[in-house]
């Protein structure tokens, strides 16, 4: 039985075709560019911009004036190597002098994915193999729902490697890229 991801590169597209995709006027969707293929997501839900804004005010101070904590959605374009793309993490800490008048230039210092039940697998899948083959150095998964925090960070072999793992009122420190403690009952405000 032939599967549609059998079928995958038959639906890849050029930055053009994507850009063309993305700028139709009134579209409330999220569209990102994962080696060739357009991914669309419906806008984040409230207890997903509570952990956003949670992050945000939690990591802002913490940050040398050279980076910057952004939430998406911002374009973050990437070279990894297997075709053109452009992602919109949920939260990142960018370099400011990679900044550029539409979103992000090359990985950011850290990349942040609030699971949900539309993109998980992505953020788990297709968009964290993505970041590491693109040289993000630390990407954090934030599951609400549990609430869980899962701190990645790259290893050696290109690939990410769980440092830490805390759920509900647990606390995890975190040394890399900033200082931190984290509790996840406490980003998702409850």
């Amino acid at each position: 039985m032939q599967l549609l991801t059998d079928r995958a590169d038959a639906f890849r597209v050029g930055r053009a075709e994507f850009e063309a995709i993305r700028d139709r006027p009134s579209d409330p969707d999220r569209y990102e560019l994962l080696d060739g293929e357009v991914l669309v997501t419906p806008a984040p839900s409230p207890v997903h911009q509570e952990v956003v804004s949670e992050l945000t005010a939690l990591l802002r101070p913490l940050v040398p004036p050279h980076w910057s904590v952004l939430s998406g959605p911002l374009d973050v374009e990437l070279a990894t190597g297997e075709g053109d793309t452009v992602l919109q993490p949920d939260l990142l800490i960018a370099h400011r002098g990679r900044l550029t008048a539409t979103g992000h230039d090359g990985a950011p210092v850290l990349v942040v994915e609030i699971l949900s039940p539309t993109t998980w697998q992505r953020d788990l899948g297709g968009k964290m193999a993505a970041y590491a083959r693109a040289g993000v150095q630390h990407y954090w998964v934030v599951a609400p729902t549990t609430p869980s925090v899962t701190v990645y960070e790259l290893g050696e072999e290109g690939t990410y490697v769980e440092r830490h793992h805390a759920e509900g009122d647990q606390q995890v420190d975190v040394a890399a890229p900033v200082q931190v403690m984290l509790n996840p009952k406490r980003l998702t405000g409850d």
